[in-house]
């Protein structure tokens, strides 16, 4: 085919294929990037990767959330308080539908051979927006590795992506950690099993309570200060059994108030953390059992759902808060065609004197599903979500609802 004036033609070899009947193969469409070419003298070749997924939830709750979060469950966005007096996002009457395609995402994958290693580098970005209206581009990861070292934004190394259940809700387990960070990380494959050590340096950020401090002055303004870096250690071994991870963090979480002369008060507390997290594969089969412990203080920041890292406690002093978190999911494969995944998590904060009642308790999750693959790169499913929100003064409400998805990749 050749392209004159502004009219495509068919040349007269291809015609005559195409008259005969004979099949015209056709060459893959060629993604061309000058950038990403084998260096000079190295051996190996360079490629470009594009992947993604187009996906529509379609959603009932039988009850309500924040309605800038409907497409998913958090239990931290569903209303308590529904009163004349206090009124939470989220309250109304109960029942509602929820159409979405903000799982919908895109990736773009490089390898590039250089004479210090391979070069990897990834921009991956999808549609999940957290207001209800908006669709617009939202960035995941966007790193890349050379050798041992990793540089840019990608998951913290206090979590355990691999270990995520097989479910189509977005949000996923409230009590396992989950937060895309921008880091400086470095690897050291230990021996020559399974076996790795990283530790990597991660921007702070501090979810901060004021409480009842706000009420000696109401003018109180005060906001997170990212003094240094959180540290993170995290030993991981995985072989055909399964996997194991054990990660500890230490961090400063600092606070300024931005409305005084002298941005006082200001300070900051210590926190830490311990995780240990993996999966454990069952037979010979594609079932695994998935899970995670996690406790500290002041780690609610890097949590999937609920809290804060600090607050003030009965003097009204800062105070980093206590969270401990935990998930257990079971994934199952019928068949080739079928499969189901079942668990529950949950994430736990012990409140401070100074916080008020509404404070955030106890965030609990559970699902159950059921998931077709009825051709390559198809899912289709149907998933029963149950979440349940405490707050600091023991009041609750809970919701549920039912997902069905399509999911299409490529």
């Amino acid at each position: 085919m050749e392209y004159v004036g502004n009219k495509y033609t068919i040349g007269f070899s291809a015609a005559l294929a195409l008259a005969s009947g004979a099949a015209l193969a056709q060459a893959p469409a060629r993604l061309v990037a000058p950038d990403s070419t084998a260096e000079e003298g190295v051996k190996g070749n360079a490629r470009v990767e594009v992947t993604g997924k187009i996906q529509g939830d379609f959603i009932y709750d039988f009850k309500r959330v924040d309605p800038d979060w409907n497409m998913t469950l958090r239990p931290s966005k569903i209303p308590i308080n529904c009163n004349a007096v206090v009124q939470d996002a989220g309250c109304g009457k109960d029942g509602e539908t929820i159409f979405s395609v903000r799982q919908t995402s895109v990736a773009f994958r490089a390898y590039v051979p250089t004479r210090a290693g391979e070069l990897k580098t990834e921009l991956s970005l999808d549609l999940f927006q957290p207001q209800s209206a908006s669709t617009a581009f939202r960035l995941l990861n966007a790193y890349a590795s050379l050798g041992n070292w990793t540089f840019g934004q990608t998951y913290t190394l206090f979590m355990n992506f691999d270990a995520f259940p097989n479910t189509i809700d977005y949000w996923g387990p409230a009590g396992m950690t989950f937060v895309r960070n921008p880091q400086i990380r470095y690897t050291m494959p230990l021996g020559s099993g399974g076996q790795k050590l990283a530790v990597s340096l991660e921007a702070p950020g501090s979810a901060i309570d004021t409480g009842k401090a706000a009420l000696a002055d109401p003018n109180l303004n005060v906001r997170a200060r990212t003094r240094i870096p959180d540290i993170i250690g995290r030993w991981s071994n995985e072989g055909d059994w399964g996997q194991l991870q054990v990660a500890a963090m230490l961090r400063d979480i600092a606070y300024e108030t931005t409305n005084t002369p002298d941005f006082e008060p200001s300070g900051s507390k210590s926190g830490y953390g311990m995780s240990i997290m993996g999966f454990y594969n069952i037979g010979k089969s594609k079932d695994r059992v998935t899970g995670q412990l996690v406790f500290g203080q002041g780690i609610a920041s890097y949590m999937n759902d609920g809290g804060v890292d600090l607050a003030p406690n009965g003097s009204l002093q800062a105070e980093a808060v206590k969270s401990v978190g935990a998930f257990v999911y079971f994934d199952h494969y019928w068949n080739d065609l079928w499969s189901s995944s079942v668990g529950g998590s949950a994430h736990r904060q012990t409140n401070t004197d100074g916080q008020f009642f509404n404070a955030f308790h106890q965030g609990t999750y559970g699902s159950v599903n059921l998931l077709h693959y009825p051709a390559k790169n198809v899912l289709a499913g149907v998933e029963f979500l149950y979440g349940k929100h405490e707050q600091k003064n023991g009041d609750s409400a809970t919701d549920h609802r039912v997902q069905f998805s399509a999911q299409f990749r490529f």
